[in-house]
């Protein structure tokens, strides 16, 4: 069969519907899926993309066939599904999703039992691979059965369970939606605490009419910049399209680094694991793995990707991870990411202060990044060894890409998994040595 096979990503299935990942696709992955879990059990949640109901309907054919009985979740977020996949001890998940990606884009992201995240390594390129061959496998003697039920009042339940919600101060909160499915989870979890939610695009719309549902890029926060600001608010939230990330912005309306929200998460479970393992994927400001180990927790160095993170937490038994890019990770919650769970402990932890978001995290954020930059490049390999080979009195590492260290700055170059592109990071303990040291670097990637 002819699939593109860049269909296939590290981390998930995701492309255009429905040159690229169609029903047909979609019918024979969860005729694979089910064998490759073993699974008896399968639980599957989609987004608001129109496409959802169709892929899912064509999933569950397959799925059925393979001998799997359905529970069908409805229109829920990607962490609503992984908390489904461990509570209810389910033997694998699918989420149909496209995540953050424009309205044409469709996908799945996979688990095994106990929200295991799935990767191209740990079954994705055996499932292209059997599409691929056009083989299908037979169909099981007794075919399985579809059912259907809620469980968002459950998964608010599960978010609130890790702070003290009778604590929780009165915060008059903006929260940008995007059209996504925050604006289906977030009334569920805050009927139970005292906040006033300013709801922006809280409308389910796949074809996200307001703006693209991807907060990590600085032009979707500005709608809810301005609401923080026109409405008084004493701090924002933003979720991208399937509402595992999460962003916030404090009570100017200023963005708040995910670096930042990752350092008031792991000091907040500090407090309640003392001494325990916190995770930060290299990215991550050098203020985090410093504050952490203050704070007398033992911070661990980690590469990009949630499959990654989640495998290297439960080996290592590590309480909490995050990632710059607005992931964050929980052991309580099956080690799986959660964009709600961040945002409740972030309210706890400004709930536990007189002082103002900005004040708050002040002392936490005192150097300054450059952000994401992506240059596409035709020498990857070549352009690495000539960053290298123009800063080599540094320290430099290969962890995840190229990391360069100097006392007082570094910076990270990574190649991107699924395009010719160089992601490159800069970090300085002034915003002049930053800026200095992307543009130095930029110079030698572009030139």
């Amino acid at each position: 069969m002819q699939i593109n096979p860049g269909l296939f990503k590290s981390y998930d299935v995701r492309g255009i519907y429905p040159s690229e990942i169609n029903d047909d696709i979609a019918y024979r992955i969860g005729r694979y899926f089910v064998p490759l879990v073993n699974g008896k059990r399968i639980v599957v949640g989609r987004d608001m993309r129109p496409t959802g109901e169709k892929l899912y309907e064509a999933f569950a054919r397959g799925a059925t066939e393979s001998g799997a009985d359905v529970t069908y979740i409805g229109m829920v977020s990607t962490d609503a599904l992984y908390f489904a996949v461990g509570k209810y001890g389910f033997d694998g998940g699918v989420m149909i999703t496209a995540s953050h990606n424009p309205a044409q884009y469709n996908g799945m992201k996979f688990t095994r039992a106990n929200a295991e995240a799935i990767s191209l390594e740990t079954g994705l390129a055996t499932i292209r691979d059997q599409i691929v061959s056009g083989q299908l496998p037979p169909p099981a003697a007794k075919p399985g059965s579809i059912t259907e039920t809620s469980i968002l009042d459950d998964f608010a339940e599960h978010c609130l369970s890790f702070i003290d919600r009778k604590a929780i101060k009165p915060f008059k909160i903006a929260i940008d939606a995007g059209n996504g499915m925050a604006g289906e989870t977030v009334p569920h979890v805050f009927k139970a605490l005292p906040c006033e939610v300013i709801p922006l695009y809280f409308e389910l719309d796949g074809t996200f009419p307001n703006h693209p549902a991807s907060p990590i890029e600085p032009e979707n926060m500005v709608d809810l910049q301005a609401a923080v600001r026109k409405h008084g608010c004493d701090l924002g939230a933003a979720f991208d399209g399937d509402a595992d990330r999460m962003f916030i912005v404090d009570e100017n309306g200023d963005l708040v680094d995910g670096s930042t929200v990752t350092l008031l998460v792991a000091l907040n479970t500090l407090k309640k694991h003392p001494g325990a393992k916190i995770l930060y994927n290299l990215i991550n400001s050098r203020s985090v793995p410093e504050q952490v180990e203050a704070a007398g927790g033992v911070p661990i160095r980690s590469k990009v990707g949630h499959s990654i993170i989640k495998k290297m937490m439960r080996e290592e038994d590590i309480v909490f991870g995050g990632e710059h890019s607005g992931h964050f990770y929980f052991k309580d919650n099956w080690y799986a990411d959660s964009g709600m769970i961040a945002l409740m402990q972030c309210l706890e932890v400004f709930s536990q202060s007189d002082k103002t978001v900005s004040q708050v995290i002040a002392p936490l954020d005192t150097r300054f990044r450059s952000g994401e930059i992506n240059t596409e490049v035709t020498d990857v390999s070549g352009t690495l060894q000539r960053l290298q080979d123009h800063f080599k009195d540094a320290e430099i590492d290969h962890l995840d890409g190229v990391t360069i260290q100097y006392p007082n700055w570094w910076l990270n170059v990574r190649p991107s998994n699924t395009e010719p592109l160089l992601r490159l990071n800069v970090e300085g303990d002034t915003k002049e040595l930053m800026e200095q040291h992307r543009d130095e670097a930029l110079a030698i990637i572009r030139g």
